[in-house]
């Protein structure tokens, strides 16, 4: 019954911007740490970025200084803004939780950066 549908991804050129949103339900959002994964054709699962309960974020390297992650517990909904695209940054973007000892992912968006 867990559920987590992404959404906000899109094609855009380097250096632009976008919002991704993930939904949660199933769970009990505001005591969840969450995570966006991001999965490019070819590649494994990367983590991207994490925010716990609290608001405490962290962020991969590649990602440190140009996206933020964030969350509305009143809504149920994880947010992850991404500035500064580069063409590396193209994935599949999936929002994730630890739940009763099991990961689980959404569907994912996509996202490509292209010129």
């Amino acid at each position: 019954q867990v559920q987590l549908v992404e959404s906000g991804g899109g094609l855009v050129q380097p250096g632009e911007s976008l919002r991704l949103s993930c939904v949660a339900s199933g769970i009990l959002f505001r005591f969840s740490p969450m995570r966006w994964y991001r999965q490019a054709p070819g590649n494994e699962r990367e983590l991207v970025a994490t925010i716990s309960s609290g608001g405490i974020t962290n962020y991969a390297d590649s990602v440190k200084g140009r996206f933020t992650v964030s969350r509305d517990n009143a809504k149920s909904t994880l947010y992850l803004q991404m500035n500064s695209l580069k063409p590396e940054d193209t994935a599949v973007y999936s929002c994730g939780v630890e739940y009763r000892a099991r990961n689980y992912w959404g569907q994912g968006t996509q996202v490509t950066v292209s010129s």
